[in-house]
């Protein structure tokens, strides 16, 4: 059974302030089973944009939980709120985190090709 969407991105945000990061809720999408993208900030500027994996990235046990790809990485805030607001437009009930943390590490589980 797959973990809804508000309680997804509340773990995620618990977990940052944990290691002195910084994490907000950007739009509060479907409490449910909204999508999840997440815009990680960096220092320099850029920042990468994650999204939710398409099912085929993924193996049959993790049908049920939430997988992320990178969808641009490194890239100016312009780019990433360009690709946030064509997914909008397709899915208007999806969350967006923004996070202020040098790295995900295992923070968000990651689809492998």
């Amino acid at each position: 059974m797959r973990v809804r969407s508000d309680l997804f991105v509340s773990a995620i945000v618990r977990r940052v302030f944990s290691t002195g990061g910084f994490a907000a809720v950007a739009k509060k999408g479907v409490e449910e089973a909204g999508a999840i993208f997440v815009r990680q900030r960096f220092r320099d500027g850029t920042e990468t944009l994650y999204g939710p994996a398409p099912q085929s990235l993924m193996i049959e046990e993790d049908r049920d939980s939430r997988m992320f790809e990178v969808r641009l990485e490194r890239a100016d805030a312009a780019a990433i709120d360009e690709i946030v607001a064509r997914e909008r437009k397709w899915d208007p009930d999806l969350w967006v985190v923004e996070l202020e943390i040098d790295a995900i590490g295992d923070l968000l589980p990651m689809a492998t090709a």
